[in-house]
């Protein structure tokens, strides 16, 4: 599979002044900006640059950031999911995980993570894609927001949904382990009915292990 990246941009005020929105960045187009140091949510800052740089040059792999004029204050990532993870079970080509997205606390409120993911969006190649985002609860600044877990879950719906994600059910045992935990999904408008046939046996993989089983497969 041929995955091919189209740059998009958007630009729009803040109170915080102009904000710009573009992606995918190559690694080299990544390294002339400066990256935030509030950006820890995953790892350091500058560890966390480092790893956007190494998903910049998958051949999959997309960034796309939220910027001043020299400055990285948001990003989403998409790559293929993790070798260890459930999700690349079946080595599937046309499925990519939204990894990431995050932003500074003072552009809280600047609707920076919807537009991130709207910019994502805009490129017709992943019409081509299966996206998936896996939402754990433990992973949510529900400190820094002051928001209950369920008002988080709410407004990260609303969130997804400015992508076309939307809560999908599975039997994953991280995901179903609590009620606010979710899979969220977007099937692109080309994505072949084999590979949608495949994607509905990963959501269920216990339910189709045990299936196997009984029909001695």
């Amino acid at each position: 599979m041929e995955h091919v990246k189209t740059f998009h941009s958007i630009s729009y005020e803040t109170a915080q002044g102009t904000i710009i929105i573009e992606g995918p960045l190559s690694a080299n187009e990544l390294s002339q900006y400066y990256f935030h140091e509030q950006l820890t949510a995953f790892r350091p800052a500058a560890k966390q640059f480092e790893a956007l740089l190494e998903i910049a040059e998958f051949p999959e792999g997309r960034i796309i950031v939220a910027r001043t004029t020299d400055t990285i204050v948001g990003y989403v990532t998409y790559l293929h999911p993790d070798p260890l993870e459930r999700w690349s079970t079946f080595n599937m080509e046309d499925l990519i995980e939204l990894g990431a997205i995050e932003m500074i606390p003072s552009y809280r409120g600047e609707r920076v993570a919807s537009n991130l993911l709207k910019v994502s969006m805009m490129d017709k190649y992943m019409e081509n894609y299966i996206i998936i985002s896996t939402e754990y609860y433990w992973h949510w600044d529900l400190e820094g927001t002051k928001l209950s877990i369920w008002n988080y879950r709410k407004i990260m719906e609303k969130m997804m949904a400015a992508g076309g994600l939307l809560p999908a059910p599975t039997d994953d045992p991280e995901i179903i382990s609590h009620p606010a935990n979710c899979l969220m999904v977007r099937i692109g408008e080309n994505v072949h009915e084999e590979s949608i046939q495949q994607f509905d046996k990963l959501r269920f993989l216990a339910r189709n292990k045990y299936r196997d089983m009984r029909e001695g497969l």
